[in-house]
């Protein structure tokens, strides 16, 4: 890695390959250099900014192309986990936006629009956590896109944005927990409530999702999604034991969700949750 006082490459501003040739793989080699997005690299000392993104974007994009899918969500926040599997985000653009804004003078299409956009185009469980994420943000809400997408009757996706659009929530705090809420939906569960708070004798708990007005013999069904980031060590397993262990004393069957299960081709999530609610699951798995 480069010591402290040693220049910024380009000065700290983002370039392509060809501006530095052979020399490339080399200084990825050496850890000098990373990837912003797909064919932009920066020096390793720069940290990721609106400013950075927008300048990346400005790099492999036309002066008349307003960014637009994924790219455009990128540039107006979101990280690429709420919109799918790929690591690095690809230029995209178009030159007929409906309605477009501008991100540090890039061209890029508006919230609202890329929101309804990814609704459409995106697989099912990504479309969802897009349009939770960018709820969240605040720069648009679940009723200017539902007028916004009227304007897309008739055009491939339509109606996976209408079923998007009428489960989307701003409370998801992940996308996994987004992608959880649509496998209980398509389940045949019932929609769960996000963030469900708990009041507990001396602390006050959050829940991922819950069913809480729908007790079984006096207990109450959450569903928390443990990260291999956050939930993987053993003294994080034995601290959400304690925590669960005071849950069941509320009233509450907690059960924990890891990746595996939201991904996996075997239905056990269905399976544990329509066994506690006495129901029948929907099944095979949408996806």
């Amino acid at each position: 890695m480069l010591p402290a006082d040693f220049p910024y490459f380009f000065c700290g501003q983002p370039f392509r390959p060809y501006q530095v040739g052979r020399k490339l793989k080399w200084l990825l080699g050496l850890g000098d250099v990373r990837q912003v997005m797909k064919g932009v690299y920066v020096d390793v000392r720069v940290p990721d900014s609106p400013q950075l993104r927008a300048d990346a974007m400005r790099l492999v994009t036309p002066e008349d192309g307003v960014v637009c899918g994924a790219a455009a969500a990128w540039l107006h926040g979101l990280d690429t986990t709420a919109l799918g599997p790929a690591e690095l985000v690809e230029a995209q653009w178009t030159r007929k936006a409906r309605d477009e804004v501008q991100v540090y003078g890039v061209r890029v299409t508006s919230p609202i629009d890329t929101a309804v956009e990814l609704a459409m185009r995106l697989p099912r469980p990504f479309a969802l956590s897009a349009v939770d994420a960018f709820l969240r943000t605040g720069k648009t809400d679940l009723f200017a896109l539902r007028a916004a997408s009227a304007a897309y009757e008739g055009r491939p996706g339509y109606l996976q944005a209408q079923d998007i659009l009428r489960w989307a929530d701003r409370r998801a705090a992940s996308p996994a927990e987004s992608w959880l809420r649509l496998r209980l939906i398509d389940a045949g569960f019932g929609r769960p409530q996000p963030q469900v708070r708990v009041l507990g004798r001396n602390r006050t708990y959050r829940l991922d999702l819950g069913y809480p007005d729908n007790p079984i013999d006096g207990r109450r069904l959450g569903l928390e999604y443990d990260s291999d980031a956050w939930h993987s060590t053993t003294k994080q397993q034995l601290k959400d034991e304690t925590r669960r262990t005071e849950l069941a004393a509320l009233g509450w069957h907690i059960i924990p969700v890891h990746r595996p299960d939201l991904w996996g081709r075997y239905p056990a999530l269905e399976l544990a949750v329509g066994s506690f609610l006495c129901q029948h699951p929907r099944l095979p798995r949408r996806w």
